[in-house]
C-alpha cells in the first residue's frame, strides 16, 4: 500500500472536480479496498488529467473491467458533492 500522504498530493490536480472525486475515494474508501485496487488507483494518478477527466465524466472508456469498476466506485464515493456529470 502506498503511504497515503503521497496518494493525497497526487490527487491533487488543480481541476476541482478532479480533486474532489480523488480526494473523496483517497478518504473514503481506499483504506478498506483490496490491495489490487489500491495499486490500480495509484496507477490511475499517474495518468494526465486529460486523461482522467475524460474516463470520470464518461468520455473515455476504461481499459479493463477493475478499471471501470474502479471508476464506477470513484465516482459513487463523493457522497453526493460531485457534480451532476460526475454520475
Amino acid at each position: 500500500m502506498m503511504p497515503t500522504g503521497r496518494l493525497k498530493w497526487q490527487c491533487r490536480r488543480g481541476c476541482r472536480e478532479l480533486d474532489r472525486l480523488l480526494e473523496s475515494y483517497l478518504e473514503n474508501s481506499y483504506a478498506a479496498s483490496e490491495r489490487q485496487e489500491q495499486r490500480l488507483f495509484a496507477a490511475l494518478l499517474e495518468r494526465e488529467d486529460d486523461f482522467l477527466l475524460a474516463l470520470l465524466m464518461g468520455d473515455r472508456a476504461a481499459e479493463s473491467e477493475p478499471m471501470a469498476r474502479l471508476v464506477r466506485k470513484i465516482k459513487h464515493t463523493d457522497n453526493g458533492q460531485s457534480p451532476h456529470w460526475a454520475i
